[in-house]
């Protein structure tokens, strides 16, 4: 098992473990600061863990090239360390009090802390990405335009008349997707896979990427407690408007009373409740665990292009999990 994947071929296992280790390693280092609040501030959420799926998505996409590279592992834990940055901020918008399972930052010491705990993050990030080359800080760069974007497209709303459904996937994109995307590049490319293979690999990123954020929003409704590790409803009780509860909210045949309580603010216990039984049932749930097979497809049939090597097969069986989580 590597970050929670299981991985059948026991050699390539073994490579990415290993660099999943050299990973670990480099990002306790990138923290490092002669302000030692700042590295314990940075080692908060390094050291609560995760899936680390960002890691391990390059890990797998420099598999097409030559994996041990040092290049690959520091483009594998500058995006970790993106991400890290992102969760940071993300808990002071959402005034998020728990993260992994520990205290959040802000609610640990301040949403000023958080914030600049994230900027120490990102500042870290891109000195690390320098020594990648221009090319890498230019593609860094453009990501980080995607993850803002993202972030202020979700906060402002569709605009008047577009289509809450494809904004709301634009979002994921950006939020999401547009991260993994750029996993899936720099694993390739700094390993020195074939410009196709960069190209197929930035690709299966996007797509897997926006695929994991539709399976988190049925899991936050479908899954229970003790195998998802989340409170269930927690998107609601945020005001979160997520694709299962837009399917409802704009397809036909769908449920009123669900509609009722999804068009107002959720204040109630009961109220939450009485949602998460409803959506568990609900047209736009069906819908949305049919968006994902559709992804998954999308997935399969550009990992295909592939060479047929074992990455190839893990790649297949990430896609797997990735729908498999939500069932």
């Amino acid at each position: 098992m590597v970050g929670g994947f299981d991985i059948a071929d026991s050699t390539l296992a073994e490579s990415v473990r290993g660099g999943m280790s050299r990973v670990e390693r480099l990002l306790h280092e990138a923290v490092e600061s002669d302000l030692d609040f700042a590295t314990r501030a940075s080692l908060h959420l390094v050291d609560a863990g995760g899936k680390r799926f960002r890691p391990l998505f390059t890990l797998l996409s420099a598999e097409f090239g030559e994996p041990d590279r040092e290049a690959v592992i520091t483009s594998a834990a500058v995006l970790e360390m993106v991400h890290l940055a992102t969760l940071y901020h993300d808990d002071v918008m959402d005034e998020a009090t728990m993260r992994r399972g520990a205290t959040s930052a802000n609610a640990r010491w301040n949403n000023s802390v958080a914030i600049l705990t994230g900027d120490f993050l990102f500042a870290q990030a891109s000195r690390m990405a320098a020594d990648l080359g221009s090319d890498a800080v230019r593609t860094l760069a453009r990501t980080f335009e995607a993850l803002v974007t993202g972030q202020m497209r979700e906060t402002v709303g569709p605009d008047a008349g577009e289509d809450r459904v494809e904004h709301y996937l634009e979002v994921i994109y950006e939020k999401t997707g547009s991260l993994i995307a750029t996993c899936g590049r720099f694993g390739a490319s700094f390993s020195g896979a074939d410009p196709e293979q960069v190209a197929v690999l930035e690709n299966v990123g996007k797509i897997v990427g926006t695929a994991f954020q539709i399976s988190d929003d049925i899991i936050d409704i479908a899954s229970p407690p003790d195998e998802s590790g989340k409170t269930p409803g927690t998107d609601l009780r945020e005001g979160v408007r997520t694709l299962p509860m837009l399917y409802e909210l704009t397809a036909p045949g769908g449920d009123p009373r669900l509609r009722e309580l999804l068009a107002g603010t959720l204040d109630e216990d009961e109220d939450v409740q009485e949602a998460l039984r409803r959506l568990h049932d609900s047209v736009g749930l069906k819908r949305a665990r049919a968006a994902l097979d559709e992804y998954a497809a999308r997935a399969n049939e550009e990992i295909a292009g592939l060479p047929d090597v074992p990455a190839r097969r893990a790649l297949y069986a990430l896609v797997d999990y990735v729908v498999a989580r939500t069932r």
